[in-house]
């Protein structure tokens, strides 16, 4: 994803964010839990991926360390960070604690 066209989703409404890669064992695992969230907060936030091997400008501006990563934004704004594998209520509480 192009910088610019990044930072206009991320700073217009809710936005989580997913930085992973092809070769990570947990961001697959955490794959069908994203793809189902996006699903289920169609018009309400935007959910995108980011793969770190092909993005590494945004991976590091953001410091992720870790993948998968996630972090959640709200008008551009880090709400809230999450690193490891995380369960689809988590990642929904904190998306429902923010729209």
């Amino acid at each position: 994803m192009a910088t610019n066209q990044f930072q206009e989703t991320i700073d217009n409404g809710v936005t989580l964010v997913d930085f992973n890669a092809a070769w990570c064992a947990p961001c697959k695992a955490q794959e069908p839990v994203i793809k189902k969230l996006i699903n289920t907060y169609q018009n309400r936030a935007s959910i995108i991926e980011i793969n770190i091997d092909e993005d590494r400008a945004l991976a590091t501006k953001y410091m992720v360390q870790s993948i998968p990563t996630l972090i959640l934004f709200k008008d551009g704004k880090e709400i809230k960070r999450f690193v490891g594998l995380q369960s689809e209520t988590t990642i929904a509480k904190s998306l429902d604690d923010v729209i």
